[in-house]
């Protein structure tokens, strides 16, 4: 047991600074959600990774127990990377044409609504 302890001490030390960048998207309509989750799997995750962060990953949330009949899931993009600086690098170069891409394709006209947010990593414990 005690060595089950000294790995998650060093696991908690390797990602201790660790930052997690999310985008939470709503949607309006099935068919853009549909285009947006395509638009998402086809490279924008990838692209994400490729200008820094250490992983993506695309989640489908559960709805509400009281959202109105008819609600769409929502989904969130999860981005870690290695440091907050790490991820202020990329919010301040790659990030901006990744952005505008984003709102290009999916104006607010769509129905599609992302809210970022941003956490500290404290403890990821893989498998």
């Amino acid at each position: 047991m005690a060595s089950e302890f000294a790995k998650l001490d060093q696991l908690e030390d390797e990602r201790a600074d660790q930052f997690v960048y999310f985008v939470r998207v709503t949607f309006s309509n099935a068919a853009v959600r549909a285009k947006f989750v395509e638009w998402l799997r086809g490279g924008h995750l990838a692209e994400v990774v490729r200008a820094g962060a250490l992983d993506a990953e695309l989640v489908e949330l559960e709805l509400a127990t009281d959202a109105p009949p008819g609600a769409l899931r929502p989904i969130e993009a999860r981005y870690h990377f290695a440091s907050h600086a790490a991820f202020e690098t990329y919010a301040n170069g790659p990030a901006v044409a990744l952005r505008a891409q984003g709102a290009a394709l999916f104006p607010p006209t769509s129905g599609v609504v992302m809210t970022r947010g941003q956490a500290r990593s404290l403890l990821r414990i893989p498998r």
